[in-house]
């Protein structure tokens, strides 16, 4: 199922928040509040230089994410089993990147398995 910024965007404002935190030098207090303000820029260069006009899909966007706390997050407010949840966290912990702890995160849980998560 090929997923739009729009859809992944709307499917995320219905799930419920984390906690707010103040964090010095970040702009949002929660990661869901990270993840729309992310994503509500998708099709331009935002915050994060993008490079615009690409149109694409959610699972790019998914795939794309460096920010493991991001991830952890979402596929947790998702409703993925909290057995890949914790799969996931714990062989995160392990790696010393952050790409490599969200690589880790998306092993456990792939596009597929957080897509049926989001829109069951």
């Amino acid at each position: 199922m090929r997923v739009s910024i729009k859809m992944f965007l709307r499917a995320i404002q219905r799930l419920p928040s984390d906690k707010s935190r103040i964090t010095p030098g970040k702009w949002y207090r929660t990661q869901k509040e990270h993840w729309l303000g992310w994503l509500r820029e998708y099709d331009g260069p935002g915050f994060y230089g993008r490079q615009a006009g690409k149109n694409r899909d959610a699972e790019f966007a998914y795939n794309h994410i460096i920010e493991p706390k991001m991830l952890l997050w979402l596929i947790a407010a998702a409703g993925v089993k909290p057995s890949l949840v914790a799969a996931a966290r714990r062989e995160a912990a392990h790696a010393t990147t952050m790409p490599g702890k969200s690589a880790a995160i998306r092993k456990h849980v792939p596009w597929p398995i957080l897509c049926a998560a989001l829109f069951r």
